[in-house]
């Protein structure tokens, strides 16, 4: 009989009855026997990976399948090197990381179709700062230089160009990656105390964090996947006709001993709920080790779990898409990657973060109709596409998607256009530090 853990109401802590045992080994066996029945249903290959696709229906389908070229022109800046390539030169793990997206959107601009040499005909300027290549020998991106080396590079553009002046950067955009977009900070607090950099308030930001009314995602920014190896996942496919045997799949860090040792801040206490309730759960292949057959794992599994964890974003969003893995979203008010163009409420489950207690009666009351189209949507190539920085690029990829925000929001409005020595920027503004020299 399965040992039953002790069960927390408030601050008092019970042992469940015998008979309460009983009723939740019943429970546990129901749902398998549940799940096991669904599968026999449909067949064992038509949960596997050998999906028919589905096309999107309509503007979402559209809209990912847009090709930029045509649509707008980018004037990229020539910046010293060492806002740039002496700073990937000093470490090359930066390309691996999944911050990484700065430094490939860098290199796909200066050989896309849509760059311009002439400035005068440009639709957009890009301005290419590398601000999370700076790494701990453990490899975890430094925030805490990028503000003065953004406010660097801004200050060169607008003394040696005449652009950035015409608007104070309202036809600019910067790809900032960080756990909280321009906020620069990995601490939440910290990040919103700071706020967005001043002079970044009239640019576009293209930023992995994305959450509903917050300060650190300003109106208009465009939220883009993280980073994640194309190369690296192919190189990990299986047989298309592995079925999927895992229900419920999740490898990762439940509790941030380090950083939050009295614990319930980190992941807002939704990860460790998802511990506290599902360990021992046979329907839940949970755990805090990373074996090296995570990816065949989640080709295997039919819901991937992707909670937040100091951020609402990861790369595990992107691996569950590109595994054809139903993404199980457990963050309040993200903003998802390209989400004009990919329905994530058709191909993911969202959770709210209180109702993690219940997750195994929801995915379990997911209809198995229900099930095959999520993973007909994730079977189609158009949305893995979409998730990815290939290198070289590829139509409908992310590094498009990006353009297709930026043409989007085209043309500009009139009102951008500032008067001769009109100013709206406070550049003195923001924490004394952020000031200092790069």
């Amino acid at each position: 009989m399965l040992q039953t853990p002790p069960m927390l109401i408030g601050s008092r802590s019970f042992w469940v009855t015998k008979k309460e045992k009983r009723m939740d080994f019943w429970k546990v066996g129901f749902l398998c026997f549940l799940w096991a029945s669904s599968v026999l249903a449909i067949g064992a290959v038509e949960l596997g990976r050998h999906q028919p696709t589905e096309r999107i229906s309509g503007s979402a389908g559209d809209v990912l399948e847009d090709d930029p070229v045509g649509r707008l022109k980018v004037f990229v800046y020539e910046l010293p090197s060492k806002y740039n390539k002496k700073i990937l030169q000093k470490d090359p793990r930066c390309l691996t990381h999944m911050f990484a997206a700065e430094i490939f959107m860098h290199r796909f601009l200066l050989s896309s179709p849509v760059r311009t040499l002439n400035p005068e005909e440009a639709d957009w300027f890009y301005t290419p700062v590398y601000t999370t290549c700076d790494l701990t020998p453990n490899g975890l991106p430094l925030p805490f230089k990028s503000p003065r080396m953004m406010r660097s590079a801004i200050q060169l553009i607008s003394s040696n160009w005449p652009y950035w002046n015409r608007t104070e950067g309202a036809d600019h955009f910067f790809v900032t990656p960080h756990d909280f977009g321009a906020c620069f900070h990995y601490q939440e607090e910290k990040a919103i105390e700071r706020g967005i950099l001043p002079l970044l308030q009239r640019a576009t930001l293209v930023q992995t964090f994305g959450q509903r009314n917050h300060v650190c995602l300003k109106e208009g920014s465009i939220t883009i996947p993280p980073y994640a190896p194309p190369q690296k996942m192919h190189a990990h496919l299986i047989p298309e006709k592995t079925p999927r045997s895992i229900f419920v799949y999740f490898r990762g860090l439940f509790y941030d001993v380090g950083n939050d040792p009295e614990g319930g801040y980190y992941a807002r206490g939704a990860r460790a709920a998802v511990w506290e309730n599902f360990k021992d759960n046979p329907l839940f292949d949970i755990s805090t080790e990373h074996p090296t057959t995570y990816y065949e794992d989640m080709q295997r599994a039919v819901f991937c779990l992707c909670p937040l964890g100091w951020a609402p974003w990861s790369p595990r969003l992107v691996e569950a898409v590109i595994f054809g893995c139903i993404p199980v979203i457990i963050a309040d008010d993200i903003v998802l990657p390209f989400a004009d163009a990919i329905p994530w409420e058709d191909i993911g489950v969202y959770v709210d973060e209180k109702d993690v207690p219940q997750l195994d009666t929801i995915l379990t009351s997911i209809p198995p109709e229900v099930i095959l189209r999520k993973q007909r949507l994730l079977a189609n190539p158009s949305m893995k596409q979409a998730m990815l920085f290939p290198q070289p690029a590829q139509p409908g990829d992310a590094f498009h998607q990006v353009l297709n925000g930026l043409a989007r929001k085209l043309p500009h409005d009139r009102s951008v256009f500032l008067k001769p020595g009109e100013k709206v920027l406070n550049w003195t503004a923001g924490p004394v530090g952020d000031l200092k020299p790069w």
